[in-house]
């Protein structure tokens, strides 16, 4: 399976978005462009590597253009909300109780009450939230299914933002100092079935999430034998890394699969049902931003390229380009890729008023000109969803190309 989009179906895309009826030229700066096909096989290739009973939900904080969530309903899957806002745009987009996750890690009484009574399913974040639940469920009856969040505490991976099962982190509760309250909640609350826990998004390689899903296993072991309590659904999360350059090597999800299935054999024999959040994995390989070039710099023996859009769409490669880093193109106005290079690097700059607003600093780009577009590659999810209204700059839209060429409006 593709692990990239190809700079041939790269101008393949942008060629049939910019020669669509729904583009304008002028007033279409930056859009993003994603490869309908591409993610649907990325969906398949989850349901590919896990349990078929598995509930596989899909982070709407990755991507929440409704074109695309409806895509992932039509394919079965459901959703995983991180806030209120995301658990109404479930039902927005029309996805049933029974394919939300609400995962919030600071629900409200009001908003427990709300997915208590429409059945959505609930993972609390820490044993006050269990407490508030408990006192719900003595004034409504509700037939959602309630998971605790688990702190593994099995490390931080490369980039401490987005790892979160350190020996502190602000979500869930941890295991190691905690252990003897999370199995007396279980024995308390009959009706807590679930278990769950994320151990963090890009820069944790797949060995160190299997470690965080070996931990809370043999904790829900521990909870069944010493409580004969049943825990029905395991929700492992998300994280699985994706690349986002062609010479780094992109982890298959079935390779994670696989080494999971090696860990916890009995996570696939059917004892569990399996909850999955993947969202970079589906997302980030399948779509890219391209935004028009509208003025060339040459000063000092420094290329620079002002483009429409900058640290409001591309926040963390602005604040951390140590860390999030993406490959550069440079298309013509018709969406040819141009090749070649410039003698000097090239620092491509965004258009708000402040000096760290630049996404790339010493890029290989070739000639650029204005009316070009810079490509960059790898940019469908965490990145329009992360979208800031600073300086008031317009929203881009975002195009999908479907496996007949058709190229559909998704926000």
């Amino acid at each position: 399976m593709q692990s990239h989009l190809s700079n041939n179906r790269i101008e393949e895309l942008l060629g049939k978005v910019c020669s669509s009826a729904d583009f304008n030229r002028q007033q279409d700066t930056t859009i993003v462009v994603h490869d309908i096909p591409f993610l649907r096989e990325r969906i398949r290739s989850v349901a590919r590597a896990f349990p078929e009973n598995s509930m596989h939900t899909i982070a709407i904080k990755a991507n929440s253009l409704s074109g695309i969530l409806g895509e992932l309903k039509d394919q079965g899957f459901g959703l995983e909300a991180a806030s209120w806002g995301e658990l109404k745009i479930a039902e927005q987009s029309g996805y049933p109780p029974d394919k939300i996750v609400f995962d919030s890690p600071v629900k409200t009484y009001d908003e427990l009450e709300y997915a208590m009574k429409k059945g959505i399913h609930i993972n609390a974040d820490s044993l006050m939230e269990l407490e508030r639940i408990a006192k719900l469920k003595e004034k409504i009856k509700s037939h959602s299914n309630i998971g605790l969040r688990i702190n593994p505490q099995v490390g931080v991976g490369n980039i401490s933002i987005t790892s979160v099962a350190g020996n502190y982190s602000k979500f869930g509760v941890p295991m190691q100092e905690r252990r003897q309250a999370i199995i007396q909640a279980y024995e308390k609350y009959p009706w807590l079935n679930g278990i769950h826990l994320h151990t963090g998004s890009q820069g944790c390689e797949p060995e160190m999430l299997v470690d965080g899903v070996r931990h809370v296993y043999k904790l829900a072991q521990e909870i069944q034998q010493k409580t004969s309590h049943q825990i029905v659904y395991f929700d492992i999360g998300g994280g699985l890394p994706v690349s986002y350059h062609r010479e780094t090597e992109a982890y298959s999800m079935q390779y994670y699969a696989d080494l999971l299935r090696e860990s916890c054999p009995e996570l696939f024999d059917g004892r569990y049902q399996l909850i999955t959040e993947f969202g970079r994995y589906i997302h980030a390989n399948a779509g890219f931003v391209a935004s028009r070039v509208e003025y060339v710099k040459h000063d000092n023996g420094i290329n620079t390229a002002m483009i429409h859009v900058g640290a409001n769409m591309f926040i963390r490669e602005a604040y951390h380009p140590q860390q999030w880093k993406h490959e550069f193109s440079l298309a013509d106005p018709q969406g040819r890729i141009k090749t070649g290079e410039t003698e000097n690097p090239w620092i491509i700059a965004g258009p708000l008023c402040f000096a760290g607003d630049m996404i790339a600093r010493n890029v290989s780009l070739p000639p650029a000109k204005e009316g070009d577009y810079i490509i960059v590659h790898d940019s469908g999810g965490y990145v329009l969803a992360m979208w800031s209204e600073y300086n008031s700059r317009q929203k881009p839209r975002a195009f999908g190309v479907k496996e007949n060429g058709k190229v559909l409006m998704l926000s």
